[in-house]
């Protein structure tokens, strides 16, 4: 588990996390934001999910040559915080399902 922290980046996995408990926080005292503080979760995985590209993609160019079993590895690395953001996102659709008055 925090073996996928460390490789989705350790900046960014952390203000996801610090995102999660807000979101935890927020359905007990606030549920008006549980939903964007899920979106808002969503983008920033997607925003460091960018940025692990990016950062992919300057270790190719400046390696050169390489191969696809470490360009693999790479994009999986990369596409970390966007699974986190998602797994976020859901919960915070899940809070909100549960929390909304039945008829």
């Amino acid at each position: 588990m925090f073996q996928f922290f460390y490789e989705g980046g350790w900046p960014g996995m952390s203000i996801l996390t610090v995102e999660l408990i807000g979101l935890l926080f927020a359905a007990w005292k606030a549920p008006a934001w549980v939903k964007e503080i899920g979106l808002l979760a969503l983008i920033s995985g997607f925003i460091y999910t960018l940025f692990g590209f990016r950062q992919a993609m300057h270790a190719i160019q400046l390696a050169g040559d390489i191969s696809l079993s470490l360009l693999a590895g790479g994009f999986r690395a990369a596409s970390i915080p966007i699974l986190y953001g998602l797994l976020i996102y859901t919960v915070s659709l899940l809070i909100r399902m549960f929390q909304k008055p039945r008829i």
